[in-house]
């Protein structure tokens, strides 16, 4: 069984959003992809939670925003799901992507924030002193991780992954389809250390 609050779900297709609420509790939420049929995005979100839930919405056809309410002691919290374009996109759409990303996150007031999702980027350890939110427990950086650590040093987040010192045997998060290639392409960022 896996233990969760809530999961980011990527890549989902769906022509037409969808909601249902389970027996369990759990809610999710799905929403729609583009007019190609690429990606689509949703959330899944544990029954300790379900009760706290203000709003989802669909942003872009690549960003999700879930709002939950303040419970008791507990401030407010808004968790957005994405899905980035892949690095064969082209440029002004990754671009338009991270502007778009980076507009919603610093219009929501909530006192946390969290972005979850598959970002197609690999972020590596710190490269310089500037990138002080990103550790060096990361494994290796791509072109889609560089624009991903500008995101982080431009919106003073924190990258969630590389806080925690893991083999690299068990940092991987997307494995292809023959097995043979393992990567750390979905990303948890917080605005503020939760601990």
């Amino acid at each position: 069984m896996i233990r969760y609050d809530v999961i980011g779900l990527a890549e989902t297709r769906r022509r037409h959003p969808f909601n249902d609420v389970y027996d369990t509790g759990e809610e999710l939420f799905l929403g729609t992809c583009d007019n190609r049929g690429v990606g689509g995005d949703g959330v899944l979100v544990n029954t300790s939670l379900s009760m706290n839930i203000d709003s989802f919405e669909q942003l872009t056809t690549r960003i999700r925003r879930l709002r939950l309410k303040r419970c008791g002691s507990t401030p407010a919290l808004t968790i957005f799901a994405i899905y980035a374009p892949i690095s064969n996109y082209d440029e002004e759409e990754v671009q338009a992507f991270y502007m778009d990303l980076e507009r919603f996150y610093r219009e929501d007031h909530a006192f946390f924030k969290v972005i979850i999702g598959d970002l197609n980027a690999k972020i590596g350890p710190r490269r310089s002193s500037e990138e002080r939110h990103i550790v060096t427990h990361g494994l290796k950086r791509n072109e889609q991780g560089e624009r991903f650590s500008e995101f982080i040093m431009a919106t003073k987040t924190i990258h969630g992954n590389s806080q925690f010192q893991k083999p690299h045997r068990q940092r991987w998060t997307w494995k292809s389809p023959n097995g043979e290639h393992h990567n750390e392409i979905d990303h948890i960022i917080v605005n503020r250390k939760l601990v």
